[in-house]
């Protein structure tokens, strides 16, 4: 593509004056992938200042460069143009959209955002849509998949050169709706840039990520600007039991569709009954009712249905056409995945990694045990640290009996991030194995007749993080692995 055209696309730039047209092979925001020929976009980042690879972009083949301001001082040379923006992050989306030829206008886009529910919502659209014939695209935690392809997720919402690439993808192969996870990461940081949602979810809004949001209402506002940013005709779906969806349901405007179990909503449920092989209840929606059951187990995923099942109502699709895809929704990887244990107790798996998260699985799971729930889990290093010690209190008051363990260290020292959990422990209902593939033997090992074991955390992940090394690790291998040594 030529760089004139490019450019046009952003609407506040100066800098050389373009004398000639030329020709730009790709766009790049990594200096170290950057290739002849490329446009480099010095992005800051939180822990990185793309600007201090500038030169290394230049000496690797970059012909023009997008800057914030004066912020690079080094000579110039006449060989390379230098283009300043009042944001590279908004710039790099835009640039990345008109590359790839603007493949997110030829799809319907919805996204999906909250603390907590995001992938359970993006698995049910994703059934419901393929059982009414279209062809799904799904942007998401667990993984990037469409038609016959999946690929593994690096982050909840890919940057936004990752995303226009993925977009142009899916357009190729058929793909008419692209339903995404949008993490506030991504919204605070301009990574969904120039994308149409026709649909927008707010599932609910509970402590995480203030070690980068640095206060719940700053939390709040990234959420919100999926809701804020969008077109007028956006369909927003919120949660009504929330006091944060609440909150946007009264800022927002325009097209709000509301659902809930507590508050009177839109698409209500009611009659709850929870079993160890998943719930039942009586959906509401406008002009109707019926059974449901599902084999999704608690409270927090019948809120994640009735999310769901608005979105499709609200398309136009016929809702009993999608009680069967609902009552044979199988489990999603690490949402409250139940381990083949073969013993007369159960084990699950969650990804559950915040203390209302931990709450939701923890009381969901209480409702169906006969016996004790034993809790394995942890907390995540170079995180939000201020939630350790109220994830330490809801687990031990909870549950019957915890295992603290690690989870993803990462650069942090394992003991110091239990000793913080501890913090916020009263009971003495626990015990601490810092290697996490002995507390899950262990926890095994207590399990009776009747009892529950809940390995929390790390859900459908794969691998554990550590300061100078990153291993395979699968809580559901490790699982059963112990189950079948105890044969």
């Amino acid at each position: 593509m030529k760089i004139k055209s490019l450019i046009k696309v952003l609407d506040d730039f100066s800098g050389t004056a373009l004398a000639q047209d030329f020709e730009i092979t790709g766009i790049s925001c990594n200096s170290q992938s950057v290739k002849p020929g490329d446009i480099f976009v010095a992005v800051r980042g939180a822990k990185e200042d793309g600007n201090k690879y500038i030169a290394e972009a230049i000496n690797k083949g970059a012909k023009a460069v997008i800057l914030e301001g004066a912020a690079y001082q080094e000579p110039i040379t006449e060989k390379i143009i230098f283009i300043k923006v009042a944001d590279t992050r908004k710039a790099l989306a835009r640039l990345a959209a008109v590359f790839y030829g603007y493949p997110a206008k030829e799809m319907k886009f919805i996204g999906i955002t909250g603390t907590n529910g995001k992938t359970t919502i993006s698995y049910l659209i994703e059934a419901i849509l393929k059982s009414a014939n279209f062809h799904p695209g799904v942007i998401g935690t667990v993984s990037y998949r469409f038609k016959d392809q999946e690929l593994p997720a690096k982050n909840t919402t890919p940057g936004p050169l990752e995303l226009q690439e993925l977009f142009s993808e899916m357009h190729k192969a058929g793909v008419d709706y692209v339903v995404m996870e949008v993490s506030s990461h991504a919204l605070s940081q301009g990574r969904t840039e120039g994308i149409d949602f026709q649909s927008a979810i707010f599932t609910n809004l509970t402590q995480d990520h203030l070690d980068y949001h640095l206060s719940m209402e700053e939390y709040f506002q990234a959420k919100r600007k999926l809701f804020q940013n969008a077109h007028p005709d956006i369909l927003k779906i919120i949660n009504n039991d929330d006091a944060f969806g609440k909150r946007l349901k009264a800022e927002a405007g325009g097209k709000i569709v509301t659902y809930g179990i507590e508050n009177e909503s839109d698409y209500m449920a009611t009659d709850l009954k929870l079993n160890v092989s998943g719930t039942e209840f009586e959906f509401i929606f406008p002009g109707g009712k019926y059974k449901l059951k599902t084999p999704l187990i608690g409270k927090h995923n019948v809120l994640n249905i009735l999310a769901s099942l608005a979105w499709a109502d609200r398309q136009g699709l016929k809702l009993k056409d999608f009680k069967p895809v609902i009552e044979n929704f199988s489990a999603v990887p690490g949402r409250l995945e139940r381990v083949n244990c073969k013993k007369d107790f159960a084990v699950y798996v969650d990804y559950a990694h915040t203390d209302d998260a931990l709450k939701n699985v923890i009381s969901s799971l209480r409702q169906v045990a006969s016996g004790k729930l034993i809790v394995v889990f942890g907390c995540g290093g170079d995180r939000d640290k201020t939630k350790r010690p109220k994830m330490g209190k809801v687990v031990t008051e909870l549950s019957d009996y915890a295992i603290i363990t690690s989870d993803n260290p990462r650069c942090e020292d394992p003991n110091q991030i239990i000793k913080e959990i501890e913090a916020g422990i009263v009971k003495d209902n626990y015990s601490i194995v810092p290697e996490r593939g002995q507390a899950i033997k262990k926890a095994l090992q207590l399990a009776k007749a009747g009892d529950i074991v809940l390995i929390a955390g790390k859900g459908h992940e794969n691998y554990q993080v550590f300061k100078a090394q990153t291993i395979h690790f699968d809580d559901r291998e490790v699982a059963e692995q112990c189950l079948n040594a105890m044969n």
